[in-house]
């Protein structure tokens, strides 16, 4: 499978400066464009992250794209209700005419005030158990069938929901899995695709991991259907052309390369980026 390159928006302080930021990234033709999703992010080294609602953004995204792919990065199941987030999604994915991709994550409980503000679940056993019901709801009701579920956390009781998305037989879904660990990675391997991370959160896999990764998922993954290896990071300011920072990744046998940068704090500083094109 073929390397394709997304732009990730990690501050967004302006919101039509957003959309257009996504209009000139399918312009400079990137394949992907995605936002994140979050209530009040803090980073100690940063400080806060102006956010706005990722629906509402994806939503006027997607009415003025026509082919780049849009997604989260990521949303947090365990702070969600699955139905009003397959609700969410399945009105973006028609919106845009089938270019939906949704990444779903634990969410960074000690980042995101949304969490440990409001009283939501820090636990992280317990919000494993949440994400792992969502995705089970959300597989289910996006079938357009009647649909009940009853878990520890979550309950649905005979619901259809109409319409289904454009994308058959699902929008992906794409799980962050920390690498090397069974349990996370197994949880990846039920969907289609893995946005890995280290246990530490930080530090990114190298070409070696992703080769490894790779190798996991290829013996044992049961599902049908493609599924991808996301990796990424800011490919610009290290001495190389992006080419050369990118194509070891892409040998290794990752599918999505998102370009991203924590310390770009404006939607301004990322429009220069973003016209360059991706880092082919």
């Amino acid at each position: 499978m073929a390397m394709r390159y997304g732009y990730s928006l990690n501050a967004g302080d302006d919101f039509n400066a957003t959309v257009d930021l996504a209009c000139a990234a399918e312009e400079a033709g990137w394949d992907g464009f995605f936002v994140p999703d979050g209530i009040a992010i803090a980073v100690p080294e940063l400080g806060a992250f102006p956010l706005f609602d990722p629906w509402v953004v994806l939503g006027a995204i997607s009415a003025r794209t026509s082919r780049i792919r849009l997604g989260t990065m990521i949303t947090p199941v365990s702070r969600r209700r699955p139905w009003k987030l397959a609700r969410e999604c399945v009105t973006v994915d028609h919106i845009s005419k089938g270019r939906l991709i949704l990444s779903v994550g634990l969410g960074a409980a000690t980042d995101d005030g949304g969490f440990h503000k409001v009283g939501e679940e820090m636990d992280l056993k317990r919000r494993a158990e949440r994400l792992d019901e969502g995705l089970q709801i959300l597989d289910g009701l996006w079938k357009g069938k009647p649909y009940t579920f009853a878990g520890e956390h979550f309950r649905v009781d005979g619901m259809t929901m109409i319409p289904g998305p454009v994308q058959s037989p699902r929008i992906p879904i794409w799980v962050v899995g920390v690498w090397n660990k069974p349990k996370s990675m197994r949880r990846t391997l039920e969907w289609d695709g893995v946005v890995p991370q280290k246990a530490n959160g930080l530090e990114p896999l190298s070409p070696d991991d992703i080769r490894r990764l790779g190798a996991y998922v290829a013996e044992r993954r049961s599902a049908q259907g493609p599924f991808d290896v996301i990796t990424g990071g800011p490919s610009v300011g290290k001495g190389k052309r992006p080419a050369e920072i990118v194509r070891p990744y892409a040998e290794a046998g990752a599918t999505w390369w998102i370009e991203g940068d924590m310390a770009a704090d404006s939607v301004g500083k990322c429009f220069e980026r973003v016209r360059q094109g991706p880092p082919v």
